[in-house]
């Protein structure tokens, strides 16, 4: 696919085509371009943000997935929530469960089962 039918895409996308815009994040994942991914996140594409946080936990890129946490991504937080439980980060889990996350509440609970 060239630059020309990526613009279609986006133009489509803009406008509120959720399969233009699907098609447009699977794409811009093939390519790891992560700029069009957040430019979808921007315009409120759940699947673009998805995306991006698997992408970011796959290089264990923490700050990407705390930013997308940040955007309300709950794929993200989970993410997250399992990197800081291999890392026994007990306060990430914290503030992940404070926001109301499920995983991190539990693996919080599990990891404060293992220290007694």
């Amino acid at each position: 696919m060239n630059e020309s039918d990526r613009s279609a895409l986006r133009r489509l996308a803009d406008d509120g085509n959720e399969e233009a815009a699907d098609r447009l994040t699977e794409l811009a994942a093939e390519r790891g371009d992560l700029e069009e991914l957040w430019r979808l996140v921007d315009y409120g594409n759940e699947n673009a943000a998805d995306r991006l946080s698997e992408l970011a936990a796959e290089r264990g890129d923490l700050e990407e997935l705390r930013r997308l946490v940040d955007y309300g991504n709950e794929n993200a937080a989970d993410r997250l929530s399992e990197f800081a439980a291999e890392r026994g980060d007990l306060e990430e889990l914290q503030r992940l469960s404070d926001e109301g996350n499920e995983k991190a509440q539990g693996l919080l609970s599990e990891l404060i089962r293992n220290i007694k």
